[in-house]
């Protein structure tokens, strides 16, 4: 079973995709979640979430998130699109903006689906944050990024929608090799923050907007 979120509004997406997570998670607290993105996603592990399931739950719950976004990940996953329809686990996959076939290949698929669109006049609005937040990011300069992101927070930024840009940032300069002011270790580190930051506050440890301030603050 396949509950498919998508559009160019990828934070709302996200947080639409959550909020299923974590109400699907408390329907059945003893089923097993599962986590899969473009980076650590592996053929053969995504097999096994399709036609398994744990030793004392009833179902896997996985979240698929972007797979899209790298060529050898997106073709497998459409691949096994008719398996994972049929298959007694849940998955709920998320993505960004898709082609139009990729888009309907998935949905005929789906239980349910959704897309969340920017209106044009909120992307050039969010095109001018991903440009001055991520190029902050990238320079590793703390007090610039800290400066913006107060900024844009106290203009009405989400503070999803700022997480999910400078998330975005890291991933892009991980996959591109890194660069100067950013080692490889280093950005694994970032990206491993920002997750634990945001799943934290999905717990309901913080608040989103402190604990990623606080986290900008102390990296």
């Amino acid at each position: 079973m396949i509950y498919f979120f998508h559009g160019t509004d990828t934070n709302k997406a996200r947080i639409k995709a959550h909020e299923l997570i974590d109400s699907l998670r408390k329907k059945r607290p003893d089923a097993s979640f599962f986590s899969i993105n473009s980076e650590n996603f592996n053929p053969a592990q995504l097999q096994e979430y399709i036609g398994g399931q744990g030793l004392f739950s009833n179902k896997y719950i996985v979240f698929l998130d972007r797979l899209c976004e790298k060529k050898e990940a997106k073709a497998d996953f459409i691949d096994v699109l008719k398996e994972i329809s049929e298959s007694e686990n849940i998955f709920i996959a998320l993505e960004g903006k898709l082609d139009k076939a990729t888009t309907t290949k998935i949905e005929k698929k789906s239980e349910k689906s959704a897309v969340f669109d920017l209106k044009e006049n909120q992307i050039k609005e969010a095109d001018s944050s991903v440009f001055e937040l991520a190029n902050a990011l990238g320079r590793k300069d703390k007090k610039e990024l800290w400066m913006l992101y107060r900024e844009y927070v106290d203009k009405g930024s989400a503070p999803e929608e700022l997480h999910g840009i400078l998330f975005w940032k890291a991933k892009t300069m991980l996959l591109s090799g890194g660069q100067s002011n950013w080692s490889q270790e280093e950005l694994l580190k970032l990206i491993d923050g920002l997750i634990t930051v945001y799943h934290e506050a999905r717990r309901g440890n913080h608040e989103l907007e402190t604990g990623l301030e606080n986290f900008l603050l102390n990296r």
